[in-house]
C-alpha cells in the first residue's frame, strides 16, 4: 500500500509553540481558460492535527468533499474569496490572485500568513512556501477548500453552458475545451485576456 504523504507544517509548528495563530492562503484555477478564479484562507487552533489534510491535486474528489466539511468545522476563521473573469482579465491572472489573498491575509486578521509561493504586503508575517500545500496544513486547508468550491461553480456552469465539458476539465485547455472553443465560440465565463480564447467570437446560442 502507498504511503499517505503528510504536511511537514514546520512553519505551524515554529508559530504554535509562541502560541500563535497562522493563516494559510492558497488558490484554484490560475490555468484554466474559463471560470473565476478562488482563493481561501484558513485559521486552525494552535496544535491543530488532521493527517489526511494535503495538498487538494494529491487526494481524491471524494476526500476532498469530505474534508471540506471538515476544515469548515474544525478552523478558527476561514474565508473563501470568488474573483471574477472580469476581475482576472482587467488585473491579470497573478495579480488577481495576491491581491485576493492580500484580502483574505487582512480579513482573518493573524500576525503570521503562509502562501502557496506568493509574495504578499500586509504588514504581517508573509511566508511563500513553494509547494506550500504539501508543506503546511494551513496551506493545504486552503487549497481543499478553493479546488471544491470552484469545482462545484464549474460543475454549475456545465449546466448553464453544455456542449463545453466543463464538468469534467474544469475549463482547463484539454482537447476537448479547445475543440468546443472552435466549435461554438467563447461563453460570458471565458477569460478574454489567455491566449486561446482571445479573438473568438461569443456563442451565437447564448
Amino acid at each position: 500500500m502507498k504511503k499517505q504523504k503528510i504536511c511537514s507544517n514546520e512553519y505551524e509548528l515554529k508559530y504554535w509553540k509562541e502560541n500563535t495563530l497562522v493563516c494559510g492562503i492558497d488558490e484554484a484555477g490560475r490555468g484554466p481558460l474559463a471560470g473565476p478564479l478562488v482563493t481561501a484562507g484558513v485559521v486552525f487552533p494552535v496544535g491543530y492535527e488532521n493527517p489526511d489534510i494535503y495538498d487538494s491535486k494529491a487526494i481524491s474528489e471524494k476526500k476532498r468533499n469530505e474534508l471540506y466539511d471538515v476544515i469548515r468545522r474544525d478552523a478558527l476563521r476561514f474565508e473563501i474569496l470568488i474573483v471574477s473573469e472580469k476581475d482576472i482579465d482587467r488585473l491579470n491572472i497573478y495579480r488577481a490572485d495576491q491581491v485576493a489573498m492580500g484580502d483574505i491575509a487582512v480579513h482573518l486578521g493573524t500576525s503570521v500568513v503562509l502562501s502557496d509561493a506568493m509574495p504578499l504586503q500586509t504588514g504581517q508575517t508573509c511566508i511563500p512556501l513553494i509547494k506550500g500545500d504539501q508543506k503546511s496544513i494551513s496551506i493545504a486547508a486552503g487549497s481543499i477548500l478553493a479546488k471544491v468550491t470552484r469545482d462545484r461553480i464549474m460543475e454549475y456552469y456545465d449546466r448553464i453552458y453544455p456542449g463545453y465539458g466543463f464538468a469534467k476539465h474544469k475549463g482547463y485547455p484539454t482537447r476537448e475545451h479547445l475543440s468546443a472553443l472552435d466549435q461554438y465560440g467563447i461563453t460570458p465565463i471565458h477569460r478574454l485576456s489567455f491566449g486561446p480564447v482571445a479573438g473568438k467570437q461569443m456563442s451565437l446560442d447564448l
